[in-house]
């Protein structure tokens, strides 16, 4: 009996800081403890310098195509303080029923006010670069890790716009290597434009000056 008691306090202990501060996840059916544990963490610090409350659902569920995630936060308004922002990562809602694609990140702030002090597509782009990653990884594993990085993201570009740094986040490592490659795509592109497209016509167009001159 002594050593189930022993076990069993244990667990509270170990469970219980966990419990008190989960108010920053609202749904969560794909996180693991350790993740919702630094999400938490970024979220009480970034609530404790801006009064900004920052919350996350993270939800298993299949969504149909062109499903209102707008709409569907609006059910845990009951849990949320407002100045809000609620990040939706639903990595098995349809995107297309054509293309089969899934997953979908949904960010909603409270007021424009509040829109204006993160840049969407960075708080997406740092989710989707970890989930997309083709590895040796888990998909369970990319999908906690891209909900950290994301919420990571959100929060310190709230956090900026406040004239404040955390030090609770995590750096984005992916955010310079996307725009190396980023980088590298854009000059192969103009390469290949030179090379297939422009420099033909260059070459045309200055062949029929040469050749106008001639005749004159």
């Amino acid at each position: 009996m002594m050593k189930k008691a022993i076990v069993r306090a244990t667990l509270l202990a170990f469970i219980l800081p966990l419990l008190l501060h989960a108010d920053h996840i609202l749904r969560n059916d794909l996180l693991k403890l350790q993740a919702s544990k630094l999400i938490n963490e970024m979220g009480d610090e970034l609530e404790a310098k801006t009064g900004v409350h920052a919350y996350v659902i993270a939800t298993n569920e299949h969504f149909p195509e062109r499903f209102n995630l707008v709409t569907y936060s609006k059910k845990y308004e009951g849990s949320m303080s407002k100045p809000y922002v609620v990040l939706v990562f639903a990595p098995f809602a349809t995107i297309t029923e054509k293309s089969g694609e899934r997953g979908r990140i949904g960010i909603i702030p409270s007021s424009k006010d509040m829109r204006e002090m993160y840049d969407r597509s960075d708080v997406v782009d740092a989710g989707v670069d970890i989930v997309a990653m083709k590895d040796s990884n888990k998909f369970e594993d990319k999908v906690n890790i891209g909900v950290v990085q994301a919420y990571s993201e959100l929060a310190d570009q709230i956090a900026a716009s406040k004239g404040v740094k955390l030090t609770k986040t995590i750096p984005n490592e992916m955010k310079p290597m996307v725009t190396v490659l980023k980088v590298i795509i854009y000059t192969g592109s103009l390469i290949l434009l030179w090379i297939f497209i422009l420099r033909p016509l260059y070459t045309r167009i200055r062949a029929r000056t040469e050749n106008g001159r001639e005749k004159e």
